[in-house]
C-alpha cells in the first residue's frame, strides 16, 4: 500500500473511486482540490492509498493557517462532509496515519474530520452539527403531502404569490441574494470567485435557481447534483423573500426539479443545533442525523470553537450585521477565506 498526493493529471482516476465507493459525498470530488487553492489560496493535500495501480482509499485536506481562527489540517475545508473513504480497513488506516504525520510536520493545532458516519474512538468529537436528509419521490403530488401540513401551506402561498424561477448560468444574481442574507446573519460572505470557480468547475451538476417577482430579484440557490442526490447547499433571500414565501418557494421548486432529474435523496445541508436553519428544515419535515466532527490535537489542548454561536464573536456579528452589503462584498472575504 503506497500513499500518494493527488495531481492534476490523476484526477479522472480519483473521480472514478468517489463515484463507485458506497460512502463518498460531493465534496469527496478532486476537483475541490482547484477551488480551494484558487479561490482562497490555501495549500490542499490530497491524498490517496494505491496498491498495484488501483484507488483503494482517498483523504482530502485543506491547510488554514490563520492567526485569527487558528491552525487546521481539515477535511475538507468549506465542505460539510469528507474523511476517509477506503475499500479496506489498511487503506483507511494508511491514509488516517499518513494525515495525522502530515498534521505533526505542519505543526497544526488539530487535524479535523467532518464525517456522516462513525468515527473510531480515537477522534474527539464535538455534538453541535446535524444534517437533513431524507428519500424523495418522482412524483410531485406526493413530495408536497410528505411536508407537514404547516410548511406544506407556507409552499402553497409561494406557489400562488406569482412568483417564477429561472436557471441562470452565471452567479451574478446568486451572489446578490447570498451576499445580503448572510449579511444579514452577521457572517462574512465568502468571495464572487469562490462561486465561479465552483460553477466552472462542476457544469450541470452544479445549478443555480433564480427567484423572481415582476422582474425583481426573490431569492436563488446554487444546488449540487451527485449521484441519485440534491443538495441546495448555498442560498440567499432579499427582503422580498419573506414577505412573498421566497424560500419555500425556492426549495420546492428545486425538489421538483431533482425529481424531473431522477433523484432520490433530497439533501438539506448542516445546521447547527438550536438555530434558524434546524428549525425551518425541521418544518418540512427533515429529522436530524448527527454529524459526526473530530479532532486529533496535534499542538493544541482544546477542540477549535469556530462557530457564530460563541460569545465572543457575538459583538463583531452585530456590528456586521449593519454594515452596508457593498462593504460587506468587499470584506467579507478577506475574513472568510479563513473560515475553512
Amino acid at each position: 500500500m503506497i500513499i500518494k498526493e493527488l495531481n492534476k493529471s490523476c484526477y479522472e482516476k480519483w473521480n472514478k473511486f468517489v463515484l463507485t465507493h458506497s460512502n463518498s459525498t460531493f465534496f469527496h470530488f478532486a476537483e475541490w482540490q482547484g477551488i480551494i487553492e484558487k479561490s482562497f489560496g490555501h495549500k490542499t493535500y490530497y491524498l490517496y492509498a494505491e496498491n498495484d495501480g488501483t484507488i483503494e482509499g482517498v483523504y482530502p485536506l485543506g491547510h488554514i493557517k490563520s492567526l485569527m481562527f487558528g491552525n487546521s489540517l481539515i477535511s475538507t475545508p468549506f465542505c460539510v462532509y469528507g474523511g476517509v473513504i477506503a475499500n479496506t480497513a489498511e487503506a483507511a488506516e494508511c491514509l488516517e496515519q499518513a494525515a495525522f504525520e502530515l498534521a505533526k510536520k505542519l505543526k497544526v493545532n488539530c487535524l479535523e474530520t467532518r464525517n456522516i458516519s462513525e468515527l473510531n474512538g480515537e477522534w474527539h468529537e464535538k455534538d453541535l452539527y446535524v444534517t437533513f436528509r431524507r428519500s424523495m419521490e418522482s412524483d410531485h403530488d406526493a413530495n408536497m403531502n410528505a411536508i407537514p401540513r404547516k410548511q406544506r401551506a407556507m409552499v402553497r402561498k409561494g406557489l400562488a404569490s406569482g412568483m417564477t424561477y429561472e436557471i441562470d448560468q452565471t452567479i451574478d444574481r446568486f451572489y446578490n441574494a447570498y451576499a445580503e442574507s448572510v449579511r444579514n446573519l452577521g457572517t462574512p460572505v465568502f468571495a464572487r470567485r469562490y462561486f465561479a470557480n465552483i460553477k466552472e468547475a462542476f457544469g450541470d451538476q452544479c445549478e443555480i435557481l433564480t427567484v423572481l417577482y415582476k422582474n425583481k430579484l426573490v431569492s436563488s440557490v446554487m444546488s449540487f447534483y451527485f449521484k441519485d442526490e440534491v443538495l441546495p447547499y448555498y442560498g440567499g433571500g432579499t427582503v422580498l423573500a419573506r414577505e412573498l414565501k421566497g424560500n419555500d418557494y425556492m426549495y420546492w421548486q428545486v425538489m421538483c426539479r431533482a425529481a424531473g432529474r431522477g433523484c432520490k435523496i433530497f439533501d438539506y445541508g448542516r445546521s447547527k443545533q438550536g438555530t434558524g436553519s434546524y428549525s425551518f428544515k425541521k418544518n418540512w419535515g427533515f429529522e436530524p442525523e448527527p454529524l459526526h466532527y473530530g479532532y486529533k490535537l496535534i499542538s493544541s489542548a482544546e477542540i477549535p470553537d469556530i462557530n457564530p454561536l460563541n460569545p465572543k464573536y457575538q459583538f463583531f456579528i452585530k456590528i456586521w450585521k449593519k454594515l452596508p452589503v457593498a462593504i460587506a462584498k468587499r470584506l467579507g472575504p478577506v475574513i472568510s477565506k479563513n473560515l475553512g
